[in-house]
């Protein structure tokens, strides 16, 4: 159920770097199957991180609110894949 909470966000377009509206969030790399290790990364006070497993930069933006993201589309739940199963 950690999903609920956590925003879990994925760079399948390759996007340089990711705008979101959490500063507590999860990386997957990729949507499943091609994900890498669940990675749950806190921004802290800063205004942005980079995922130690696939090196996407993470930008908070103020005017996102939870899962939105820009570009849009890179927020994952698991219940995106139970749909597509």
């Amino acid at each position: 159920m950690a999903d609920i909470g956590v925003p879990h966000f994925h760079n399948d377009a390759g996007a340089r770097s990711i705008r979101i509206g959490a500063k507590e969030f999860m990386c997957i790399g990729a949507k499943p199957p091609f994900d890498h290790p669940h990675v749950f990364l806190d921004m802290g006070d800063d205004r942005e991180i980079i995922c130690p497993y696939c090196s996407t930069l993470f930008v908070y933006e103020s005017s996102l609110h939870g899962a939105q993201t820009e570009p849009a589309g890179c927020a994952w739940s698991a219940k995106d894949d139970k749909a597509a199963a």
